[in-house]
């Protein structure tokens, strides 16, 4: 009788640490499925540190930035092992991206790297350096502000680049279209680049300057516009990512019947798509990645560098760049699968 009792309690235990076992690996598996659901906001901290440093944009729900600068943020707080936090709106919106700058400097971050898309973001950024938070920017300058560092591409040099393909497309002669985000530095500094060039050609006429709002929407009814208002027109350039897809489905819902050249912007998968199938002439693209990364990289040294320039007393003048250009890529059918090998 006694053998049967101890039988049947190890029975009973032997039961409950199967029960145990079973719960715990359901518990796992359930905060598993949380973490791989994507349940995280958009600004969680992705490496754990000491020091936290903060990406502000504007469209930070766009793929561009997601599989280009958010990424090489997130691998720079790997590299350095620090946190790295994400902030602003999901949709091109400056005021939402102000907002998140005064969340940004209300966590007294190690550093804030902002994409300055418009100099209206001056205030706020000259405010976080006011206290003791350094500041570089990317993609575009805010040139008005007191911002420590830029590192990015040269918007002026992307409108000559753009036009000078189109230019060779065109055989220098023909009606052209441009069009970018309405109101955005880095648009206006391509406008002018683009005039620089095409002002040396008297037979090649601008017809007009559009906003497309970085609206796949917008540049495809602008496009239809364009062709109505203008059938003869020659060429259109774009100088935002959503550019290449508005225009060609322009083109395809429009009545032009002749070969109508396309430039634009960003390597991105559906870009190139649109190079290989002929409907894009060329696509430039921007190394985004690089320069996210070295935008964060010249935080960290900011805080972290020893190196002195000629012996000079220390705060006589600084080790940092003022602005660094990462340069541009120019991808057309010739040279696509030199470029990107897997495609073929």
């Amino acid at each position: 009788m006694k053998k049967d009792i101890i039988s049947n309690r190890l029975k009973k235990n032997m039961l409950l640490l199967v029960l145990s076992g079973c719960l715990c690996l359901v518990l796992l598996a359930a905060m598993t499925v949380s973490r791989l659901s994507g349940e995280n906001p958009p600004d969680t901290e992705t490496a754990a540190g000491e020091e936290e440093y903060i990406w502000v944009a504007t469209m930070t729900g766009h793929s561009m930035f997601q599989e280009n600068d958010i990424p090489a943020f997130r691998q720079f707080g790997i590299d350095r092992h620090v946190t790295t936090t994400i902030l602003g709106p999901e949709e091109y919106d400056i005021p939402g991206q102000i907002q998140a700058m005064e969340e940004a400097i209300s966590r007294r971050p190690a550093g804030i790297v902002v994409l300055g898309m418009e100099q209206s973001l001056a205030p706020v950024i000259d405010k976080a350096i006011r206290q003791g938070i350094p500041v570089v920017t990317v993609d575009s300058d805010v040139s008005t502000s007191k911002r420590i560092a830029f590192a990015g591409s040269d918007w002026y040099e992307i409108g000559v680049t753009q036009a000078e393909a189109m230019v060779k497309l065109i055989g220098g002669k023909g009606k052209v279209a441009i069009m970018g985000i309405g109101g955005a530095d880095t648009t206006e500094a391509a406008f002018e680049g683009y005039h620089s060039v095409t002002d040396n050609y008297p037979d090649i006429t601008i017809v007009g300057e559009y906003d497309d709002m970085a609206s796949y929407d917008e540049s495809e009814r602008i496009t239809k516009l364009i062709v109505e208002t203008h059938p003869d027109i020659a060429g259109i350039s774009g100088f935002n990512s959503n550019s290449a897809i508005g225009i060609t489905n322009g083109l395809d819902g429009s009545s032009a019947e002749h070969d109508i050249k396309v430039i634009a912007m960003d390597i991105e998968p559906d870009n190139l798509a649109l190079v290989e199938s002929g409907d894009v002439d060329v696509i430039i693209g921007q190394k985004r990645a690089v320069f996210t990364y070295y935008a964060a990289a010249i935080l960290y040294d900011i805080n972290h560098s020893s190196i002195k320039i000629n012996n000079l007393a220390d705060g006589v003048a600084s080790a940092i760049p003022d602005t660094v250009y990462t340069g541009l890529i120019s991808v057309n059918r010739e040279n696509l699968y030199t470029y990107f090998p897997d495609m073929k």
